[in-house]
């Protein structure tokens, strides 16, 4: 169901399907192997949904973890300022293959300093991967490891991503209209 606060479904549930089976053939291709320790970090909240359906379809061993990371000020705003509001905390860092999960890349800043501070605290490799991406928003020079589609900028929601906390359990990625999140 399509609801009304849904200007069109960009994305519907089986293609979002399609691209999450594709990105794990990608990663359980590249993480085959017995000397890789693979760590699932998934950056809560809207990442949840896309890891959630990762972590069950990937074959080779995984393990997982969380971070909540924020750059928003709230609503549609972004501070510019990345904040670690629950940090990583592990004494095996330096065996650990991090794979980052999120769900959107606008400015790459969060992941491009995540990439960085994850390097520093240790981890033996650090990758990303995202469900969308929106280059043409780029304000730092990043390019994700993993991507399941390039977008145009439009304000998107549903599997995991938000307005203000709602729109979350869309199981499809839809556009919210304008009026929704201008008002």
């Amino acid at each position: 169901m399509i609801l009304p606060e849904i200007e069109h479904v960009l994305i519907d549930e089986k293609e979002v399907d399609e691209i999450v089976s594709r990105l794990v053939q990608e990663i359980d291709r590249d993480y085959a192997g017995k000397d890789k320790k693979l760590l699932l970090l998934c950056i809560l909240k809207g990442s949840v949904v896309f890891m959630g359906e990762l972590m069950k379809r990937v074959t080779v061993p995984v393990e997982i973890d969380f971070m909540r990371v924020s750059s928003y000020a709230g609503g549609t705003k972004t501070s510019g300022t990345i904040n670690i509001i629950l940090d990583l905390y592990r004494k095996d860092l330096s065996s650990c293959d991090i794979l980052i999960v999120e769900d959107i890349v606008d400015s790459g800043r969060t992941l491009s300093y995540l990439v960085n501070y994850l390097r520093l605290k240790g981890a033996r490799t650090v990758r990303t991967v995202t469900l969308l991406d929106k280059p043409s928003r780029r304000e730092v020079p990043f390019t994700p490891d993993y991507c399941g589609k390039q977008i145009e900028d439009l304000f998107v929601v549903g599997y995991g991503l938000d307005y203000n906390e709602k729109y979350r359990a869309l199981p499809y990625i839809g556009v919210l209209k304008k009026e929704v999140y201008q008002s």
